[in-house]
């Protein structure tokens, strides 16, 4: 009797028939297997077709008619396999095709720790395997000894994987692309609080940053007001130069070589912010490009701005958790939606089919959301702000 797709799902251990050679292989761990059995030169021959959480019902049927055919023609199916199997590189190799051709785009240190955290965490591990037989539960068993050690690491070994397996598929050494979605659904949850910024909390970020403004103006102080009415990063206030700004428009575009994301970014101006940079415009007494230096030169370091929190004493805060107060603000103040928050703080979108399609970067929308936050910096009160 033919299986179904229900009978597959819910057989007992054992091997189930579907007919002309294909078998269901359920073993006692519920693991369930597509195997295909063949009469080949007066031998009986078992051939592996996958595992059914990689092989639907229909398509081993189609791999089994497909031996079929090609025993019929005089073909090998196990020459075949074999064949398939020596043009097939191992995980190893693969990666190291990958980091050779990815390379290039990258800085120096971004080299060294990529591929050290292969030889490292990995290719002990799975570096000989076949890099067509490395599926999520295979990366997951690779994950595992660090998921809660290092976590911040692990998390960027599960990126890099996927973008072997990536690549793989583009040089056709896996016929399908392989998801690692549920590789974290098999593994203990992360606790990350010690790897985020520390932040302070959106109600309190006002009155801190009307008595910033109420001290007498230095670089620091100046480059921290511009880094919270914007949300940026720190590196791209330290960076800024004057020719990125348009006053007039109050748009402030950061080219893409200086973004995170290597994406160019225009971030609309909330009156505030254009006025401290129209009073630095006006206090400017040289050419020069940078905003914020102390000698015209090189920028402000990263601890000029974090010492203007330490010297008002704020303890347990960084300059870059002004961002995660700006998006809880966001979320519990506002009802704009997530998609123009995340935009306004130059996230990558990490679903590759979402980004595809959205070809907008909400730009109206970021506007009145940028002054909503100046606005809302000006009080302590809660502010009414919706999106149109």
């Amino acid at each position: 009797m033919s299986l179904t797709a229900l009978k597959v799902k819910n057989a007992k251990a054992g091997r189930h028939c579907d007919g002309r050679g294909l078998y269901l292989d359920v073993q006692p761990s519920g693991s369930r297997s597509w195997l295909f059995r063949i009469q080949f030169q007066g031998v009986r021959r078992d051939f592996g077709l996958g595992s059914v959480r990689d092989v639907s019902l229909a398509d081993a049927r189609i791999a089994a008619a497909e031996m079929r055919r090609k025993v019929r023609s005089g073909g090998d199916p196990a020459a075949d396999r074999r064949s398939a199997r020596r043009s097939t590189p191992s995980f190893e190799s693969a990666a190291r095709a990958c980091y050779e051709t990815l390379k290039a785009g990258w800085k120096d240190s971004r080299q060294a720790i990529w591929i050290a955290s292969f030889e490292r965490h990995v290719f002990p591990m799975i570096g000989s395997k076949p890099v067509d037989k490395v599926d999520a539960l295979v990366v997951r068993d690779v994950l595992e000894p660090i998921w809660l050690t290092v976590p911040d690491t692990a998390n960027k070994v599960l990126q890099r994987i996927n973008a072997v397996l990536d690549f793989a598929h583009i040089k056709g050494w896996i016929d399908k692309e392989v998801s690692l979605r549920s590789v974290r659904k098999g593994l203990p949850r992360q606790n990350n609080t010690g790897s985020h910024y520390a932040a302070m909390p959106y109600q309190d970020v006002p009155a801190f940053l009307q008595a910033v403004a109420a001290m007498s103006p230095t670089l620091g102080r100046d480059a921290l007001q511009l880094t919270v009415y914007t949300a940026v990063r720190s590196n791209e206030t330290r960076f800024a130069v004057w020719s990125e700004f348009d006053l007039d428009k109050g748009v402030w575009s950061i080219p893409a070589e200086r973004m995170k994301m290597k994406v160019a970014h225009a971030i609309p101006l909330s009156r505030p912010a254009l006025a401290l940079l129209q009073r630095m415009r006006d206090a400017r007494v040289d050419d020069d490009e940078l905003l914020f230096s102390p000698n015209g030169v090189k920028p402000i370091s990263d601890m000029t701005m974090s010492k203007v929190l330490r010297d008002m004493k704020v303890e347990n805060v960084t300059v870059h958790g002004f961002r995660s107060a700006f998006t809880d603000w966001s979320s519990e103040m506002t009802d704009f939606p997530k998609e123009v928050a995340d935009k306004a703080l130059a996230h990558k979108i990490p679903d590759r089919v979402e980004a595809a399609y959205r070809r907008t970067d909400f730009f109206e929308k970021r506007r009145k959301l940028m002054q909503a936050w100046a606005d809302y910096l000006a009080t302590s009160a809660e502010p009414k702000t919706k999106s149109a």
